[in-house]
């Protein structure tokens, strides 16, 4: 976490002053910070002060070499400072404590005051605010304050017994500064908790020395019996003690190190940050309609019983994929006798692999087909090849306009299915073998002369391919085509993106298309607009283009039901509420 934990005291002689603060450093330390040897390196910092334990991936605290108090770094004058080191922590020669997190290549670094100028300004305005204007009730408690130039404060200041102070009680604080607002009130619950816990731990151990103390020399009689003197000479002569001798733990730095670099690592990895999904895509709303559909066939089934009746239509689901084989093909080695290695080869892996495959010319003329609705039939012995192919075509389209039969042993209407798997013996009828309205992909067993080259030499199983393509209504080079093809084919055709990266720019543009697919729905099935108004709204969508009409008006058939009736109640509902009145 980028911020800076503070401990500060307010002094009778000088007024608030920074005891100790501990920052984080994710470079190298800067000169006076200390970069040399270690000491103790090899010690493990697993420590608990104040109920805090310290993660044992952060190496042991250690003095860093060259940061000593009387360095140039800003900070208060020498003359400033009490004589009994009441606004001093560490001594004038001590060169502060250096943590490594060697996970993160992270340093937590504790002195007297922030080197840096900038950093020293902002902990000293925040140490004095915290100790005098911006104060709970009671003087004691969490208060968060700050402003976007000088860093957001969480301050909770508290009281620490001693027996020789005016009201036997020192008023300090434990401050956390960054410049983040959102992040550091979302931290609130944290970082209370903790400090708490950190003041706690102090508070107790100064409480044994005050009762200590006043068992020993009771200093409330003592001041009773002393006659009356100055104030401002019995301050000058009662400097405040240091906090080490308050609370008598000669390693209380060290520790409060430990603590405050365990706080601002803790704190910094508890709270990620994750991708907030918004409205569920068209796609999202689509599968969970096909899966409710599908709860409530199950559950009629299994209130009835089933009986099996022969039929030789295949089922189809939309969005899903039926492989169905008729009792003599299942029969043959050809479905069921592959070797599973084998059959691993010989797929297509992306939209990428399959226009290496097939060739520019050929893929741009199925995903043409592909993207207007026509059926895609293909002939093939290989049923894992079919499969593969419809489950990378179907990427470019919407779920809801996918409904695919995935292998059969006779042609089906383009109604019932758009991707079609054919075993080589099927025959398909010769209309529509000549119809502008489907694509035909035979793959056949290929000569020696149209091998493919060593390009795919990783996956020799379909080098014995050879795929035909072939349409009644073939596209022509020069054709513009549907806008969303090109962009398809420009991400397919850069090398600099992955497999992955292409998958993202589908999806994205799948996104955009259906967008402009639900205007248009609203626009012409329930607005009821006139032609005109229909094709400025084209116009307006950059979607005026023939072939961009037909991609809309198939697409508009994969709109989820959920949109579909949402729309239409948002309409009926002014009409209903209008009758009313």
């Amino acid at each position: 976490m980028n911020a800076i934990v503070a401990l500060c005291h307010f002094c009778e002689l000088h007024g608030p002053r920074t005891l100790f603060c501990t920052e984080v450093l994710h470079s190298p330390l800067p000169q006076g910070a200390g970069s040399g040897d270690i000491s103790g390196q090899n010690e493990q910092a697993e420590e608990e002060e104040g109920g805090i334990q310290m993660s044992s991936r952060i190496r042991s605290h250690s003095p860093a070499e060259g940061a000593s108090a009387d360095s140039s770094s800003p900070g208060p004058k020498k003359s400033d400072m009490c004589e009994a080191s009441g606004c001093r922590s560490l001594a004038g020669g001590h060169p502060g404590y250096v943590s490594h997190d060697k996970e993160t290549s992270i340093k937590y670094v504790s002195h007297q005051h922030p080197n840096h100028p900038q950093l020293f300004s902002i902990v000293r305005q925040a140490c004095v605010r915290s100790l005098s204007c911006e104060v709970c009730p009671g003087r004691e408690g969490p208060i968060f304050f700050g402003d976007e130039q000088h860093g957001f404060v969480f301050s909770h200041t508290f009281f620490i017994k001693d027996s020789l102070a005016r009201g036997f009680q020192r008023w300090y604080s434990i401050i956390t500064i960054m410049m983040d607002r959102i992040y550091l009130i979302n931290s609130w619950p944290f970082l209370l908790g903790k400090i708490r816990g950190i003041i706690d731990e102090l508070q107790g151990k100064a409480l044994k020395v005050f009762e200590a103390e006043q068992y020993g020399c009771p200093q409330r009689a003592q001041r009773m019996n002393t006659a009356f003197t100055p104030f401002l000479h019995q301050r000058n002569g009662n400097a405040a003690r240091s906090l080490t001798s308050l609370t008598n733990d000669e390693n209380l730095w060290a520790c409060l190190h430990t603590s405050f670099a365990w706080l601002l690592k803790a704190c910094g990895s508890r709270l990620t940050e994750k991708l907030l999904e918004g409205a569920p895509t068209e796609d999202t709303l689509v599968q969970m309609e096909k899966l409710a559909d599908l709860k409530e066939e199950s559950e009629g089934w299994d209130g009835s019983e089933e009986e099996e009746k022969p039929s030789s239509q295949p089922d189809v689901v939309e969005g899903q994929e039926l492989s169905k084989c008729s009792p003599e093909t299942s029969l043959m080695p050809d479905c069921n006798s592959w070797n599973v290695a084998h059959r691993r080869l010989s797929v297509f892996r992306s939209l990428r692999h399959m226009r290496q495959v097939l060739g520019a010319s050929a893929f741009r003329m199925l995903a043409w087909h592909v993207l207007m609705g026509n059926q895609v039939i293909w002939k093939a012995r290989d049923m894992d090849l079919v499969q593969s192919a419809f489950d990378v075509l179907q990427t470019m389209l919407p779920v809801g306009c996918v409904r695919i039969i995935s292998y059969s042993d006779q042609y089906e209407e383009a109604y019932r299915c758009n991707f079609l798997g054919l075993s080589p013996h099927v025959q398909i009828p010769s209309h529509i073998l000549a119809s502008e309205f489907a694509v035909l992909v035979e793959v056949r067993t290929a000569t020696r002369s149209s091998l493919y080259p060593t390009l795919f030499d990783e996956e020799q199983s379909l080098n014995k391919y050879e795929f035909v393509v072939t349409s009644g209504s073939p596209v022509a080079a020069d054709r513009v085509g549907p806008t969303i093809l090109n962009k398809i084919e420009a991400a397919l055709t850069n090398q600099n993106l992955s497999v992955d990266v292409v998958d993202q720019c589908l999806v994205c543009l799948k996104e955009e298309w259906m967008n402009k697919v639900k205007v248009l729905f609203k626009f012409t099935k329930v607005d009821s607009r006139p032609k005109e108004d229909t094709q400025k709204l084209l116009s307006i969508l950059g979607a005026a283009e023939e072939d961009n009409v037909k991609l809309l008006k198939f697409w508009m058939t994969g709109l989820s039901k959920t949109y579909k009736s949402h729309l239409m109640s948002t309409v009926r509902s002014p009409t209903s509420s209008e009758s009313r009145n």
